[in-house]
């Protein structure tokens, strides 16, 4: 009898060492793969400003949102040096005239000989053209505006340097904007022209913005191993220039496929569960989505998979989890 009730517990202590195991069933329906990215607002066409000269900054004209037309003022640069210059090309063009006019007389009494008319004549067509080089450099002290738009960004103030190579300005019109993405170098294969796409905001809670890619920049950054998608966005809302946003863009769907979930796939494998034992089975995947996997070969509708199958053996017994009670 002591033997009979000692086999009966290590039965028992056998049966409740068993792993416990969630498992779901392969189910069809639809799969979609999806290229995650992150993106921001931006104009459509945006234009940078900058001075054509280096000069110190006299005056802002505009602030950022005041509404531009092209050819305007935006900022004055200090001009005195230039207008110094003017000056002095401008008499050295007139004293050039004064020498042209007098010269020709002076050959027409054939007091000068043809070769000094030509070396004077040129030398006023010299000056006049040195006088208009420097009328257009004090005309390029004030920086105007290229293009009809808003002022998106302004990083200039009085008594900064200008140079050519800084961006005191950033002009675009907000309501022609799309959205520009950055997208894993690996995702980059799969990507194309006209895809769907579909934008979430914080500033919209569960709502969805569609659109799709419009371009794909050729050429990647390689300290970020990333490259740039462009959104066109197909139903336009206003959308404040700067904004993050959820980029999801769609690259494949299936209309009705196998599935399990992603937490049963390992390494090209599911395990199966049959008469209260896993099996490991090896699968053929296809589109993996955030949830669900796509499976192509290896299992059928209705199988038990075993989900988070981590240290399994093979045809080891197992029990399923009880569910938390409630």
């Amino acid at each position: 009898m002591i033997v009979a009730v000692a086999g009966a517990a290590a039965v028992f202590l056998w049966q409740q060492r068993k792993p416990s195991v969630e498992v779901a069933q392969a189910r069809f329906g639809p799969a979609v793969e999806l290229v995650y990215a992150t993106g921001f607002v931006e104009p459509d066409q945006p234009v940078s400003v900058a001075s054509r000269l280096t000069a110190p900054v006299l005056e802002v004209l505009v602030d950022e949102g005041a509404h531009v037309v092209r050819g305007q003022p935006l900022v004055l640069l200090d001009n005195q040096e230039q207008r110094g210059l003017l000056a002095q090309a401008t008499a050295q063009s007139r004293k050039a005239d004064s020498d042209e006019v007098r010269t020709l007389a002076l050959y027409k009494k054939g007091w000068v000989t043809k070769a000094r008319v030509d070396e004077v004549v040129m030398g006023a067509a010299a000056a006049r053209a040195a006088e208009r080089s420097a009328s257009a450099r004090v005309d390029q002290l004030v920086v105007r505006a290229g293009i009809d738009g808003t002022v998106l960004k302004k990083d200039v103030y009085p008594g900064d340097l200008a140079v050519p190579t800084r961006v005191l300005m950033t002009l675009g019109d907000p309501g022609r904007i799309r959205v520009t993405a950055t997208v894993d170098e690996r995702d980059i294969p799969i990507l194309h022209i006209g895809q769907a796409a579909f934008l979430r905001s914080d500033a919209w809670p569960n709502q969805v913005i569609r659109g799709h890619v419009r371009e794909l920049t050729p050429g990647g950054d390689p300290s970020q191993r990333a490259f740039r998608a462009r959104i066109a966005i197909d139903d336009p809302r206003p959308m404040p220039i700067g904004m993050s946003l959820e980029v999801n863009i769609r690259t494949r769907s299936v209309g009705r496929t196998l599935l399990v979930p992603e937490r049963a796939v390992d390494a090209g494998a599911v395990w199966v569960l049959a008469e209260g034992r896993a099996h490991r089975r090896s699968v053929r995947t296809g589109i993996a989505g955030q949830d669900k996997v796509e499976i192509l070969s290896g299992l059928k509708e209705g199988e038990t998979v075993i989900l988070a199958p981590d240290g399994l053996s093979e045809g080891e017994r197992v029990k399923l989890k009880e569910a938390p009670a409630r």
